[in-house]
């Protein structure tokens, strides 16, 4: 279920069909990797943004031979204001041209320009300013060297320099600095769970952040709740007992490594449900349909993956014995 009562699935699933509609190439890996849709549209209502192309808060975008959720600079500053962390945040690039100064800590940058002119030069930086309610303003700055910095360890801009794999580090670098002051900025912002939630999706999933962080985020004590809540939110929409098999070895080798047995049984136990509500009724998927889950190949019943649980139980023995 969504965190934000606006969004729904079935609404964002239609949104996902219009926007893959339009785009042969994305349809077509849609077609072969049904499931990497589904997973895109249960990321957009766990998280709480919308797919709707007038918002302009999050994108589909095909790599790896799947269908990929990508939030846009404008879609964490909306999940700022709409989790209450702050009124009103802008992000902006400023350029040689450009006359940019700070004010202190509790008041506006000024950032004088003019918006028409056909060269302002090249960008220097980038910065967000936030207003509390509190009514202060938060500002964070970034020079283009430090934005570069971040950026050229980021695993998806290594990603392109070794294999000349694109990314949006390639095709939008102002808006991927926008997003990179932001994430700074919010450290100092008051807490809001869901941006949080949105920044590690995109520093883990959207393979945005540093390497490091990316290998960290599976050691973790404990199984987080969130990457619990999407895999049995996945589970809850396989259409298919071949789809559901397919979630349930995948999002095994997810939770495994946090060697959490709660975790892993409250899995199972959704798996398991849903396999019985499957076999009183079967799914249709020979539809286009984003709900249409069929995994070519997965022949294995949830019930019948006992090699993966008993590796799993030997490891939590061994942990506990430790």
């Amino acid at each position: 279920m969504s965190v934000d009562r606006s969004i729904n699935f079935e609404r964002e699933a239609g949104f996902a069909i219009q926007i893959l509609a339009n785009n042969d190439y994305a349809l077509g890996i849609a077609m072969s990797n049904k499931q990497s849709v589904i997973d895109a549209v249960t990321n957009i209502s766990a998280i709480g943004i919308s797919l709707n192309p007038a918002k302009k808060q999050a994108y589909l975008v095909p790599r790896d031979r799947k269908i990929c959720l990508d939030l846009s600079y404008i879609g964490l500053l909306d999940l700022a204001v709409a989790s209450g962390s702050i009124m009103w945040g802008k992000a902006e690039l400023v350029k040689e041209s450009d006359d940019f100064r700070l004010n202190g800590f509790d008041k506006p940058p000024v950032h004088e320009r003019n918006p028409f002119a056909k060269d302002r030069g090249e960008v220097v930086g980038v910065y967000v300013v936030a207003k509390t309610h509190s009514g202060d303003y938060l500002t964070e700055t970034m020079t283009i060297d430090e934005v570069n910095d971040i950026r050229n360890r980021s695993s998806a801009w290594k990603a392109w320099t070794e294999k000349k794999k694109s990314c949006p580090w390639v095709t939008d670098p102002g808006e991927m600095a926008k997003k990179t002051v932001i994430k700074r900025a919010s450290k100092t912002w008051p807490k809001a769970d869901r941006l949080d939630k949105a920044i590690h999706f995109l520093n883990t999933d959207g393979e945005e952040g540093l390497e490091t962080i990316r290998q960290q985020s599976a050691v973790v004590a404990g199984c987080p709740e969130e990457v619990l809540s999407a895999w049995c939110a996945k589970a809850k929409t396989a259409t298919s007992e071949a789809a559901l098999s397919k979630i349930w070895t995948d999002g095994l080798a997810v939770i495994k490594p946090y060697k959490d047995v709660k975790s892993y049984d409250t899995f199972k136990a959704v798996v398991s449900a849903r396999g019985g509500e499957l076999k009183q009724k079967p799914a249709d998927a020979n539809t286009i349909d984003v709900q249409a889950t069929e995994v070519k190949g997965a022949q294995r019943e949830p019930g019948a993956d006992d090699e993966l649980e008993a590796d799993f139980q030997r490891q939590m023995a061994k942990e506990n014995a430790a």
